[in-house]
């Protein structure tokens, strides 16, 4: 008899080890199935995908544009899904509910809306075992209704929201629409919110906004889509609103490029680009609208950026102010390498409604030496009082004596531009790949029959008057050799 039994037939250290064995493979595998079926406890959005969620508290319209595959409608699943459960993280700064909202998500087909924010939501659709393993934790789903004529699409699911601490648990409710079903399908009860995802047409993007009127934040929409259908109406709702556009304060846009998304390497971002058609590239890897000969700067972007590297002594520098309040007051600052005539844009900055007082301390810290171009509206009274170019200079920026202009006195905006466009063209004119503001300005930069379309353009701006004055740009003094005067006012 084996002397490390016993007589009772009591188990071996072999089979006590298998147990243990399998003991813990059955913990590991409850602990996989509660990761799988928990996956909204386990999002962590990238900079651009939190910067969309912050928006949420402020605007009532929102446009996520971005390329094919970057993450926009896991960003829109998963806030949809922080709503409809109430499970908001301590980091969440978004929008909230303090109710079980009712929520719709539409795309352009039945299938396309399984395929995307159905599947986000919920999991893959034609593994009706794996439904729980989207952002809605299984747990929380307590009832489901399918639609018609559609496999595996889903009308609507019934979640838990909220329960624990002093929240009173309630039942919220997600709808699944589709636009081809036309403006009559998107009409009906007042709902919380709208996830649009894909481009809508005008009809059904007003008519889902609409529904919201009366919800519990008010009109409250999110769209994500790469704009592949170029400038169209709804773009430009959010882009280019009209003077006559009342609700355009409630609107923004949040661009994500592939250089945004964190997922891919270096190499992976290159062969991405490279399998695109060429035409398609700056929809399909940046989010930008498909503007083709309208583009002010029709130039391939990996043609203009550079990364960033300490600015040489020797360098000349000069910084762009263009003044603004419900447009951006903006800035940029431009390094000229004067011996090969290449001018840098190394920095950007750009702000809506704050005083010369907050945009001065921003940007005193770029070298209160660098002197600073300016618009010729910088002359003109203001009516906080004197004009914005002394209320700048008081501030201790060292602005220029006179307004902006070229050496014979011009200031023509065409002028600029096509400055600006011949130094691309040639390879003088460069843009450090930090300046994000000055970069999405220029994919967006465009003429509509002919004219200049005046929105979304403030850095580009700024650096123009900062071109346009190049002469007055100065070698950065050595420490402690430089102290602010103001510059006298011819």
């Amino acid at each position: 008899m084996n002397s490390l039994s016993s007589a009772s037939g009591s188990s071996t250290p072999q089979s006590d080890l298998s147990s243990l064995l399998k003991e813990k493979a059955k913990l590991l595998s409850e602990i996989d199935r509660r990761n799988r079926t928990n996956k909204l406890k386990f999002y962590r959005p990238y900079s651009k995908q939190r910067e969309f969620h912050l928006n949420g508290s402020h605007f009532s319209e929102r446009l996520f544009m971005a390329g094919n595959q970057l993450g926009k409608t896991v960003a829109g699943g998963a806030e949809w899904a922080l709503h409809l459960t109430g499970r908001y993280p301590d980091w969440w700064d978004g929008a909230t509910f303090n109710v079980a909202p009712l929520l719709w998500a539409g795309s352009v087909t039945g299938e396309s809306t399984r395929d995307n924010p159905q599947r986000i939501l919920i999991g893959p659709p034609a593994k009706e075992d794996e439904w729980g393993t989207g952002y809605v934790p299984l747990e929380c789903i307590r009832d489901r209704t399918r639609a018609m004529g559609v496999p595996n699409l889903l009308d609507s699911v019934v979640v838990r929201w909220g329960g624990g601490g002093d929240v009173q648990a309630g039942e919220s409710v997600i709808a699944f629409k589709a636009y081809e079903k036309g403006r009559e399908k998107w009409q009906g009860p007042t709902v919380d919110g709208v996830w649009f995802d894909e481009e809508p047409p005008e009809d059904i993007y007003s008519e889902g906004l609409t529904r919201t009127n009366n919800g519990q934040r008010g009109q409250f929409a999110q769209t994500t889509f790469t704009p592949l259908l170029g400038m169209s109406t709804v773009v430009s709702r959010f882009i280019m609103p009209t003077k006559e556009d009342l609700g355009a304060s409630a609107r923004v846009v949040t661009s994500m490029t592939i250089e945004d998304a964190e997922h891919y390497t270096s190499a992976d971002r290159a062969k991405i680009i490279a399998s695109y058609p060429a035409h398609e590239r700056e929809a399909r890897s940046k989010g930008v609208p498909t503007l083709g000969s309208g583009l002010i700067f029709p130039v391939l972007e990996e043609n203009i950026i550079v990364d960033p590297f300490d600015i040489p002594k020797q360098w000349a520098q000069i910084g762009g102010l263009d003044f603004g309040w419900d447009h951006p007051t903006a800035a940029a600052s431009l390094a000229w390498d004067r011996d090969k005539d290449i001018v840098y844009v190394t920095r950007d900055y750009r702000q809506r409604q704050a005083t010369p007082i907050f945009h001065a301390a921003a940007l005193k810290p770029w070298g209160e030496w660098l002197p600073w171009a300016w618009p010729h509206d910088g002359n003109n009274d203001t009516a906080a009082g004197e004009n914005l170019s002394k209320q700048y200079r008081d501030q201790g920026l060292s602005m220029l004596p006179t307004h902006s202009t070229f050496l014979d006195g011009s200031n023509s905006v065409e002028a600029g531009l096509m400055d600006m466009l011949d130094r691309m063209l040639s390879g003088r004119f460069k843009v450090f790949r930090t300046c994000g503001a000055w970069l999405e300005e220029r994919r967006l930069y465009h003429r509509k029959d002919g004219k200049i379309v005046k929105e979304r353009d403030d850095v580009i701006s700024a650096s123009r008057y900062a071109l346009m004055s190049l002469r007055h740009a100065i070698i950065k003094p050595d420490a402690g050799s430089w102290k602010h005067t103001p510059r006298k006012v011819a």
